[in-house]
C-alpha cells in the first residue's frame, strides 16, 4: 500500500475543491470565467472544469466553510487588496481544526 501523506491530499483534493469552490462563488459574484481565471492565476479551461465538476469536485463544504469561501470571493470580486495564499491557508486549516476532514489531513506528529 502506497503512503499518502497529509500535504498529497491537501495538495490532490483540498485545494483543487477550495480553488472549484472560489470560482463558482466568483462567477455568482459576476465575474466572467476569464476574471476568475485571472484571479486565480488559472487557465480559463480550468475554470470551465471546476465548474462542470470535472475538477476540484471531491469535498462538499460544511456551511461554516462555505462561508469563509463565499467571503474570499467577495473580496477577489470587489478588487480587495488581499493575500489569497494565506486565506486559502486558513480555510484549510479550519478544516482540518474542525468536524470536517480532508481525508487523511490527521496532524502528524
Amino acid at each position: 500500500m502506497a503512503l499518502k501523506l497529509p500535504c498529497q491530499m491537501i495538495v490532490w483534493d483540498v485545494l483543487p475543491a477550495i480553488r472549484a469552490a472560489i470560482a463558482e462563488e466568483l462567477i455568482s459574484c459576476g465575474s466572467t470565467q476569464h476574471e476568475a481565471a485571472e484571479i486565480l492565476d488559472c487557465a480559463p479551461s480550468a475554470i470551465s472544469q471546476y465548474l462542470s465538476g470535472k475538477r476540484g469536485y471531491r469535498i462538499v463544504f460544511e456551511a461554516d466553510i462555505r462561508t469563509l469561501i463565499r467571503d474570499l470571493a467577495s473580496d477577489l470580486h470587489s478588487g480587495k487588496e488581499i493575500d489569497l495564499a494565506s486565506r486559502i491557508c486558513k480555510i484549510c486549516v479550519k478544516m482540518r481544526e474542525g468536524e470536517q476532514s480532508c481525508g487523511s489531513c490527521e496532524d502528524v506528529e
